[in-house]
């Protein structure tokens, strides 16, 4: 999905005014680990270092909860999204739900 929506962690845009506030919009997926993932990643906490498999599962998490926030706020007609986040939560062992939010609002340029 091409993504012409601005994001920002922090409430404003530099360079850019916001018109309209469009409300929440939200992003959410919940994710399970295969048992072979589960295997994999349970061997590599036992030799340390950098779980790839389990970093893998969580930026695809990340991800889809992104681009269906971002969906969402288009939906509503937002050009950008202010003071987004991320949440995290096992909603039982081995499924966890990955929230993206933050406040839809229609900005324009300044720079004119």
């Amino acid at each position: 999905m091409k993504n012409d929506t601005l994001i920002t962690t922090s409430t404003s845009l530099e360079g850019y005014k916001v018109i309209r506030q469009l409300g929440l919009v939200r992003g959410i997926t919940v994710r399970s680990r295969s048992i072979f993932g589960n295997m994999a990643g349970g061997f590599m906490t036992i030799f340390g270092g950098r779980s790839a498999i389990y970093t893998e599962l969580c930026e695809r998490a990340r991800e889809e909860a992104l681009q269906l926030m971002i969906y969402h706020a288009r939906e509503l007609g937002a050009n950008a999204i202010i003071n987004m986040r991320y949440d995290a939560n096992d909603v039982m062992s081995g499924l966890t739900e990955v929230l993206a939010y933050g406040t839809a609002v229609v900005v324009e340029s300044v720079e004119n």
